[in-house]
């Protein structure tokens, strides 16, 4: 018995051991499985699924647009784009203007861009053009631009001017130009659908181009800085609303160095100003409180053909010249240098650090196109002046310059491909392009892309 009694014991003791290391596991494992719960990854309240966040049907199915509505669609690749990544930390971008919707095949222009080395392109945004009846916007040729710069990570302008008819109805005259519409909201809300349909692959929005002259702003009161002022005030708050990363460029002037009226040639101080002196439209444009609604201040300058380091009272002269403007009647417009610094100069006396976006400049020549010397754009003779070396020479100078005097954002060089358009050697854009009529590259093409671009 005293043998049975023992080996009892000894069982109920392995058993009670057993539970007891049981019961251990289960305690361990509750207790991991509720730190998991409260700390686990995956668990906190904002990333927990609720009732309200499950779509009922009605919501899975869209209806179906209207043509007007699929016309407005982003496409796929832009329906979930995130806002633009800030380009702040560029010190200078190197640039040139295409015509990426006027015919040809855009990813073969954004390949020769690549293979130039610059990292940003310009197109202009025709409004005028692309939306003839409110809310139909033709996008597909921008959509096409787009995507072939982000595919090659190039960074995209888009400078808009040019609003349609339908927009400005209460003014005409003979020849009528390119004009901003007569309510100035409407404009703001075309720059906010563009945003909104490229967000996130678009970085940089000039507003409107050369709006001292008659030419860009045709309105029954003639060019006004101040008129300007308040429709770039009320772009930049569209654009900045909704991708704050989107660089606002003020609109570029043309250097003209001197003030018209209705009466040009004479040009008397009286009746409908439609050309305003550069420098004059951009103090009125200070005045006004330009520089609080952009991020980079627009300018332009073409070259003439006086090379970029020369300013317009240093007595240069050309002998050979045979458009003798910047030798016989000196003055800033005709200089690059003294333009720039000239617009560098009054921000800085406004108590402004304000960066200069060059979006437009460079040499033409109309070396080796047809008719050559003869023949030439109008009112461009200066191209006949210019050697294909020159310009290549002085289109490099320019950037080389621009990135050194550190007060220049971006600059793009006008212009890849404008001699492309089918117009002949009177187009006057034609002579500044890096591609010949025959689509071949000019010496510039080869200078640019060899060009050092730190």
């Amino acid at each position: 018995m005293s043998g049975y009694s023992y080996g009892n014991q000894g069982l109920s003791g392995k058993r009670l051991y057993i539970i007891v290391a049981v019961w251990l596991i289960l305690v361990i494992a509750g207790g991991f499985c509720t730190w998991y719960g409260w700390f686990g990854p995956g668990s906190s309240e904002e990333e927990q699924p609720t009732a309200e966040a499950t779509p009922t049907t009605e919501e899975i199915v869209a209806p179906t647009p209207t043509p007007q509505a699929m016309a407005a669609q982003p496409t796929s690749t832009t329906a979930a784009a995130p806002p633009t990544v800030p380009v702040e930390e560029e010190v200078f971008g190197y640039g040139i203007a295409i015509n990426g919707t006027g015919g040809g095949d855009i990813n073969y222009w954004m390949g020769q861009v690549e293979s130039l080395g610059l990292g940003w392109v310009k197109q202009q945004v025709r409004w005028a053009h692309f939306e003839d009846t409110p809310g139909e916007m033709d996008w597909s040729g921008f959509d096409a631009l787009v995507d072939a710069a982000n595919i090659r990570d190039i960074k995209v302008m888009f400078s808009v001017v040019d609003a349609p008819a339908w927009s400005r109805p209460t003014y005409s005259d003979a020849d009528p130009q390119g004009a901003p519409p007569d309510d100035l909201t409407v404009f703001a809300d075309f720059l906010g659908r563009l945003v909104e349909r490229y967000q996130g692959r678009i970085h940089a929005i000039e507003v409107w181009n050369e709006q001292n002259l008659d030419r860009e702003w045709d309105t029954a009161e003639g060019v006004n800085a101040e008129r300007y002022v308040e429709m770039l005030r009320l772009a930049y708050q569209t654009i900045k609303s909704l991708d704050p990363n989107i660089i606002v460029v003020s609109g570029a002037l043309s250097p003209t160095g001197v003030n018209c009226n209705v009466s040009f040639p004479e040009c008397p101080p009286e009746g409908r100003p439609i050309i305003r002196d550069d420098f004059v439209y951009f103090e009125e444009m200070i005045a006004a409180g330009f520089l609080d609604s952009c991020d980079c201040v627009g300018a332009h300058h073409n070259g003439i053909n006086m090379p970029p380091n020369v300013a317009w009272d240093e007595g240069y002269n050309d002998p050979t010249a045979q458009f003798r403007g910047p030798f016989d009647d000196p003055d800033h417009s005709w200089s690059f240098k003294s333009t720039l610094w000239g617009y560098h100069e009054r921000i800085a006396a406004a108590g402004s650090d304000k960066p200069l976006c060059i979006t437009e400049f460079g040499w033409a020549t109309s070396e080796g196109f047809p008719g050559y010397p003869d023949v030439y754009p109008p009112g461009f003779g200066f191209a006949i002046d210019n050697t294909l070396e020159e310009q290549a020479q002085w289109d490099a100078e320019a950037f080389r310059l621009m990135r050194e005097w550190g007060f220049v954002r971006l600059a793009f060089l006008w212009n890849l491909n404008y001699s492309q358009l089918g117009w002949g050697p009177e187009d006057p854009n034609a002579p500044y392009a890096l591609i010949d009529f025959n689509g071949a590259p000019r010496p510039a093409f080869s200078v640019i892309g060899a060009m050092p671009k730190p």
